[in-house]
């Protein structure tokens, strides 16, 4: 089993929490689609750590849609598994970011997924937009810890 990589903490987001009974598939691990919500969870605080928030984005006319993501899968994750995710911004440009993320079991450190999400930036009429300059300013893309 791999250990998860260690990331400089101030260049990325980590948020913990439990996995929850209904997150579970019958056998009793983490349902694959679970992942990306968990994720989403991490970006949002991601950009909510950096004093943006989506709510406030899109009230400002910025929509950022997800285009494509994928999930590599390590090991299971399962009912009371306490997890971290890891956050950081891969890829930036004047219209997309990209997000990686580490997956961890936060009391073994067993890595349980890697994954990444490229987001565009979309007016409110879902026409293609930029990033503003100071969003784009906190999206400092960082190398990634491990292979995605």
């Amino acid at each position: 089993m791999s250990s998860t990589p260690q990331i400089p903490r101030s260049e990325t987001t980590t948020v913990e929490f439990t996995v929850r009974y209904a997150e579970t598939d019958q056998m009793g691990i983490a349902y694959h689609a679970n992942y990306l919500v968990w994720c989403d969870m991490a970006r949002t605080a991601f950009l909510r750590e950096r004093g943006f928030s989506y709510r406030e984005l899109e009230a400002g006319g910025l929509l950022l849609a997800v285009v494509e993501a994928a999930v590599r899968y390590r090991s299971p994750a399962r009912f009371e598994d306490q997890l971290r995710i890891q956050c950081w911004p891969r890829e930036v440009s004047r219209r997309s970011v990209e997000f990686g993320y580490v997956i961890a079991n936060a009391g073994s450190d067993r890595l349980v997924a890697t994954a990444r999400t490229a987001l565009i930036a979309l007016d409110r009429t879902h026409a293609l937009s930029r990033l503003p300059a100071a969003v784009r300013e906190i999206l400092t893309a960082i190398p990634d810890p491990v292979r995605l």
